[in-house]
This record gives C-alpha cells, structure tokens and sequence, in this order.
C-alpha cells in the first residue's frame, strides 16, 4: 500500500466502522495521518483504537475529536501511550473525559517519550484534571504544544498549570482560552512567566481577567525574554489594565504580536501606547480591534 493519510471525519461510522478502520492499523505499515473526528464511536471505539495502537508503529498524527469517548474511552486510549513510541500529534478535544480521563492521560504524559502536540480542549478536565496534568509537566521532555482551553480550570487549576510551568523546560505554546481563570490565576500564570525559559506562544483570552490580571501580565512583560505572541483578547480590559501593558511594552524585547481585541479599551490609554511604540522594537502585530478608542485617538 502507498496510503499514508486518511480523513473519515463526520462520517457516522460508529463503533462497528471504528472497529474495521483501527483493526487495519494493526497490519498497516504506511499510515501516518488520521482523522476520524466526530463519528459516534465513543468507548467502544476508543478500545478498538488502543489495542491498534499497541502495535502500529508508522502512525504520527490522530485526530479522534469528538467522539464522545468518555473517561472510559479516555482509559483505553491513553493507556496505548504507554506503550506507544511513534504517535507525535493527538487531538482528544471535545469528548467529555473529564477529570477521570485526564488522570489517565497525567500518567501516559508520565513515561510517553514521543507526543510533542497534544489538544484536550473542551472537555470539562477541571480544577481536578488540570492539577493532575500539571504533575507529569514537571517531567515530561517532549510535548511542545498544548491546548486546554474551554475546560473550566478556574483560577486554582491554573495555580496547578503555572507550578508545573516553573519547572517545565520543553513546553512552546499553551493555550488555556476560556478557563475563567481571572485576575487570581493570571497572577500565578505571570509568576511563572517570570521564570520559563521557552514558553513563545500563550493564548489567556476569555478568561476575565480584567484590570488587575492586566497588571499582572505587565510586569511578568517586564522580566520575561522567550514570550513571542500573547493573545489577552475578550477579558475585560480596561483602560488602566492596557496603560499597563502599554507601558511594559517600552522594556520587553521579546514580544512581536499582540492581540488586545475586544476589550474596553478607550482613548484614555490609548495615547499611552502610541509613546510605547516609540520605545518598543520588536513588536510587529497588534491587534486592538472591536474596542472603543475613537477617532481622536487613532490621530496617534
């Protein structure tokens, strides 16, 4: 065979289709990308996937999402990770493991040498699940990207991400969207962003975490040297909150794009940043879009 991707996504195939599908992985010697998102095949399937995973060994890239797999599901699949050596990118998203799944993907992450991305948005993990996935960041040496957005993590579960953070030494993007994290866990977030050394890319949008988080975000701008792009859109931001990150935009020489869009920004600060872009060297993009800075204020 000469089939290295297959995309059977949104196709209803259910946990019989699944069962075909993942019992020809286990002789495949040339697949290396596959989708088979939103197709109902839910624990069952997911057993049938692990077992293929156990021996497949050309695999790089599954995409299982949505597929209502439970923690049960959760249990199988990444029970696979421990034993599975090839699998490089995993999108899990939107499939209701919960914290109990999470604490099976905590223990794969533990002694899995091969995953670099891995998504498990949308899928309700928890303050509980995020401080179980935090243990094993304090260790692990290969995943690069990692998106737990939309898992109502609040500002404690964040607490648990941010410790892990501190220490993690491989960790490129995360994206932690939609956690309603706030101003508490934007603290501890920007304590370990005072710290970590490879962290380039965060996403903290929609988290409400209004002028204080602001505040605190600038002063980890202000030490931090690694952070590339940072995404603060659609949390409340107000006008004393940008001042603020307006003005640590006069010391950081690392950030270059910048999404401030959707907040409550107005003129007052805007003339803050205009001074800032003076002094500031490396940003390239920013973006202040669906605010409410006036037309006096785009005179700067």
């Amino acid at each position: 065979g000469t089939l290295t991707g297959l995309n059977v996504s949104s196709n209803n195939i259910g946990v019989i289709g699944a069962g075909h599908i993942f019992g020809a992985l286990n002789v495949n010697e040339t697949l290396t990308s596959l989708n088979v998102s939103g197709n109902k095949i839910g624990d069952n399937g997911a057993c049938h996937l692990s077992e293929a995973l156990n021996v497949n060994r050309t695999l790089t890239d599954l995409d299982v999402s949505g597929n209502n797999i439970g923690f049960i599901g959760a249990g199988h699949l990444f029970g696979a990770l421990n034993v599975n050596g090839t699998l490089a990118n995993l999108n899990v998203s939107d499939n209701g493991i919960s914290y109990s799944g999470a604490g099976h993907l905590s223990k794969a992450l533990k002694v899995n040498g091969a995953l670099t991305n891995l998504n498990v948005s949308c899928n309700n993990i928890g303050v509980v699940g995020a401080g179980l996935l935090s243990e094993p960041l304090k260790v692990n040496r290969t995943l690069t990207n990692l998106n737990v957005s939309w898992n109502n993590i609040g500002e404690i579960g964040m607490g648990h991400l941010s410790e892990a953070l501190k220490v993690n030494g491989t960790l490129v993007n995360l994206d932690v969207s939609g956690n309603n994290i706030g101003e508490s866990g934007v603290c501890h977030l920007s304590e370990a962003l005072k710290v970590n050394g490879t962290l380039t890319t965060l996403d903290v949008s929609a988290n409400n975490i209004g002028d204080k988080g602001a505040g605190h975000l600038s002063i980890a701008l202000g030490v931090n040297r690694t952070l590339t792009y940072l995404n603060v859109s659609c949390n409340n931001v107000g006008d004393n909150g940008a001042a603020r990150l307006y003005k640590s935009l006069k010391v950081n020489r690392g950030l270059t794009n910048l999404n401030m869009s959707r907040n409550n920004i107005g003129e007052i600060s805007f003339g803050r940043l205009s001074k800032a872009l003076i002094r500031n060297v490396t940003l390239v993009n920013l973006d202040v879009s669906g605010n409410n800075i006036g037309e006096s204020c785009a005179a700067h």
